[in-house]
């Protein structure tokens, strides 16, 4: 897919999207039900964490994830960043103080240097926090497994603390359901070998290959899905 093909899949299902940036998502995933989950005790309480939130859509979560930080004792700063041009500017426009928002592709080389920059310009190796929640499956889907590999790479590289929500196979038949509904497809999606155990298969790439301790995860959320924490 080429960088000027248009983010939205145009097709009559709000549902239908390419790189899951869904209009109104926080309508249907409240960021409460994620952050009241969340542990209270595995936070870094000095000085101030710095976090990078993968898939930030329009900032509801990033906020919510900055307001439990701050109840939990941690200070700090966070760089959302997202695909879409039109999430970024509404997730500015509606979001201030510690947050801070990007059009990023973490996937392209350009996207993954800007990254290195923040890095760098906070003068730091890495985030103290990384979140990704229910981005894998976009990657998977677009970028087949070895992008799946190298998003899981490329997150752990940039983290001390690695916190992900994945989503379960089921969630890829639904997209895989509505593009097809809408007259387009992910061409990648029959070739995947990573399939009906691919929360599992992320746990194990990033325990195997990345060399990450799992230290807990929490119980589902009420649409089914785990978020997992690794150092």
């Amino acid at each position: 897919m080429n960088e000027t093909e248009d983010l939205k899949f145009k097709g009559n299902d709000p549902g239908a999207v390419r790189f899951g940036n869904f209009i109104n998502y926080y309508s249907f995933y409240p960021p409460h039900e994620r952050t009241e989950r969340l542990p209270k005790n595995i936070w870094r309480t000095e000085g101030i964490s710095y976090c990078l939130d993968i898939g930030c859509n329009t900032g509801d979560l990033t906020k919510a994830l900055s307001n439990f930080l701050l109840n939990c004792g941690s200070n700090n700063e966070i760089i959302g960043i997202d695909i879409d041009p039109t999430l970024i500017s509404r997730a500015k426009e509606h979001h201030e103080t510690n947050l801070k928002f990007f059009c990023v592709d973490i996937m392209n080389c350009d996207g993954y240097n800007s990254i290195k920059t923040f890095l760098n310009d906070l003068n730091l190796k890495k985030f103290h926090i990384v979140t990704c929640f229910s981005i894998s499956m976009w990657i998977h889907l677009n970028h087949g497994d070895i992008g799946l590999r190298i998003f899981l790479k490329r997150v752990s590289d940039l983290s001390e603390l690695l916190v992900i929500e994945a989503q379960p196979w089921r969630c890829y038949r639904n997209a895989v359901k509505r593009m097809k509904k809408c007259n387009s497809t992910f061409s990648l999606f029959p070739y995947l070998q990573y399939r009906e155990n691919i929360v599992k298969d992320i746990e194990n790439i990033l325990t195997e290959e990345c060399q990450r301790i799992k230290i807990t995860e929490t119980e589902d959320t009420k649409w089914g899905r785990k978020t997992l924490f690794f150092r």
